[in-house]
């Protein structure tokens, strides 16, 4: 059966310049069973409602700026799954959460930057869920809970983030080695408490764990952490480092 995963996907150039962080997932990815359809939920689809795409061929959405002309020019070309996206919608709904389709909605980088980097030949399905970000973390646990059963149907759960995510106090010049205090301290922290099964205290991180706020102004990068947790229960570290002093990378596997 498939993990669910929580990736952090870091910056948009990850998909031209992979760091440690591309033989990392490209490592995970040989060692999994191949998924017949991968979801993922992304922290750059942040909605009211929960919404499922549906196209039978999502179009690759450069949803960014400023940066090189090479990686504007880059595809991912992975087919949908229409009927994946249904059986997903009345998942939720015996869940007692309601969600509808869009036919319309590319894929954004939260998606296809890291699976760019695991499934490069783009011949696997991928559907995105929407991030309903104002209603918090603990809705994040239930619908991983509600969709974990896809896991036992080789469907692979994906919550692509970031475990630190301050793009105001990056050091833009700073070296793989450089990791400020304050970004590694709310990492352990976090790792702590998923390795303890803490859930209680993982919902109310930011009370809780050092510097919640500096390390996430707003939680809409940390939340998809939690839609994976939900999704799996053995929670391990595939990958850890950091770039530009204080970006997580971390990658987590729930089985």
């Amino acid at each position: 059966m498939l993990p669910s995963l929580f990736i952090s996907h870091g910056s948009p150039m990850l998909a031209l310049h992979h760091g440690a962080s591309g033989p990392a997932l490209a490592s995970l990815a040989a060692a999994l069973p191949r998924p017949r359809a991968i979801l993922v939920v992304s922290a750059h689809w942040e909605s009211r409602e929960l919404v499922v795409t549906s196209s039978p061929r999502p179009q690759t959405w450069h949803d960014f700026r400023g940066f090189p002309a090479a990686l504007y020019e880059v595809r991912y070309p992975a087919p949908g799954s229409p009927q994946l996206a249904s059986e997903i919608v009345e998942r939720l709904g015996q869940a007692g959460l309601l969600a509808h389709l869009d036919n319309q909605r590319p894929l954004d980088h939260g998606a296809w930057v890291p699976l760019s980097l695991m499934y490069p030949e783009a011949d696997i399905p991928v559907l995105q869920l929407s991030l309903p970000s104002h209603r918090g973390a603990a809705l994040q646990v239930q619908v991983g809970q509600a969709l974990s059963g896809l896991r036992e149907q080789g469907v692979l759960l994906v919550g692509s983030g970031s475990i630190t995510h301050n793009l105001g106090e990056l050091d833009w010049h700073a070296g793989p080695d450089s990791i400020e205090p304050w970004a590694r301290s709310f990492r352990d922290w976090v790792v702590q408490r998923l390795t303890e099964g803490d859930t209680a205290a993982l919902l109310d991180y930011r009370e809780l764990a050092p510097h919640a706020v500096r390390n996430h102004p707003s939680d809409e990068h940390l939340l998809p952490l939690f839609f994976a947790m939900g999704a799996g229960e053995r929670f391990a570290v595939v990958h850890q480092g950091f770039t530009l002093g204080a970006l997580g990378m971390d990658i987590y596997r729930f089985d």
